[in-house]
């Protein structure tokens, strides 16, 4: 039997699904630099691994709707954990 196709992504699903999966690779790049450089181990381990569990169970319980406010509340906290890595960097270089 064959499968049926899958409506295509709209537009904003498009935007906000671009958006988990530059924060994710920022986070694997992230995790890279920790474990070559030594420093905040536990915390790169600890982003990819909330990353993975938040959108696995937010695109879940969305039923693949990368719109959905669920999904979107998963990117925008990655954002701001981008954030607060970006400030920790900039006072540690100060």
């Amino acid at each position: 039997m064959a499968e049926p196709d899958l409506p295509a992504l709209t537009g904003e699903q498009k935007r906000w699904a671009f958006g988990a999966a530059a924060l994710f690779l920022i986070a694997i790049g992230f995790l890279g630099f920790s474990f070559n450089a030594g420093v905040m181990q536990v915390f790169a381990v600890g982003w990819v691994a909330l990353m993975i569990f938040g959108f696995v169970g937010a695109i879940r319980v969305a039923k693949g709707d990368f719109a959905h406010p669920l999904c979107k509340a998963q990117v925008m906290l990655h954002v701001v954990a981008l954030g607060l890595l970006v400030a920790v960097f900039i006072r540690a270089f100060k």
